[in-house]
């Protein structure tokens, strides 16, 4: 099962973030090239050597808060089913900003592996507003919809967010709320996309936990192998991209350059 139990290996997972949907701002109107594109990036990760994929509606500016229209599902499954169409790899799903009940819904409808979720626990300020703690819906609906074996990997004091409110909780006791809430694995972030967190708060989560620690923004040639030594997941987006930049789309040429970083020892 997908990043199950104690670390034996760090896997890589590459993020496909989805061209804008219907209903977003910046949507073109054009649903088949929305597909092309997002295809033509997962053939890149697969053909890399990439552990596993997550599709991901960044493109989708300014996000909604903790919920999204139906269209935005609609589309998040019918590129999700595209994709599964071309690859076996492991795939999850994570739709922003912190719509994880949707989430949750795309990745029943097509039988993923996981889903990757903000506000798990304790609430914070998202730049979208006020994000509430969301494991205890979102745990009921996956036991309702008996949909165990999707995990749950949830951001903690995530990126691109405030704190302050919680300053008084450090990484490990988040980090252990939500294991004890049951998420799948925990992922740890720097303050902002393309923003790596320090090796030493990533030690620090894998330490107080039993379940997965992942690294989510940040991760490049250099600082693969220090966060490898702790973590069961790196997910790679914005290095991945022609010149770095998250919305580009993705580069060969990097991507070897990420696999090749990684430590032989690290590898399942």
């Amino acid at each position: 099962m997908f990043l199950s139990g104690a670390k034996k290996s760090c896997l890589l997972i590459g993020v496909v973030h989805v061209p804008a949907l219907p209903g977003s701002s910046g949507y073109g109107f054009d649903m088949a090239e929305i597909v092309k594109q997002s295809l033509e990036d997962a053939h890149i990760y697969q053909e890399s050597g990439i552990d596993a994929l997550i599709i991901e509606n960044m493109h989708d500016v300014p996000y909604l808060a903790g919920s999204v229209a139906p269209e935005t599902v609609a589309a998040m499954t019918v590129v999700g089913q595209a994709i599964k169409s071309i690859t076996d790899l492991p795939l999850g799903v994570q739709i922003l900003a912190a719509a994880n009940i949707e989430a949750l819904g795309v990745a029943v409808a097509l039988d993923l592996d996981f889903i990757r979720v903000e506000g798990y626990v304790s609430a914070h300020i998202g730049d979208e507003g006020l994000h509430q703690a969301s494991a205890p819906h979102l745990v009921r609906r996956r036991a309702q919809l008996k949909a165990e074996k999707i995990k749950i990997f949830a951001d903690i004091k995530k990126k691109h967010s405030s704190h302050a409110i919680t300053a008084d909780i450090d990484l490990a006791e988040t980090a252990h709320t939500a294991e004890f809430f049951k998420a799948d694995g925990v992922i740890v972030t720097g303050l902002r996309t393309a923003s790596a967190p320090l090796s030493e708060e990533v030690a620090e989560v894998a330490a107080a936990v039993s379940i997965p620690t992942l690294v989510g923004s940040g991760v490049t040639p250099a600082n693969i192998e220090q966060f490898s030594n702790n973590a069961a997941g790196l997910i790679v987006g914005s290095y991945a991209k022609k010149d770095g930049y998250w919305a580009n789309g993705c580069d060969s040429r990097r991507l070897e350059e990420l696999v090749k970083a990684m430590p032989a020892n690290a590898k399942g």
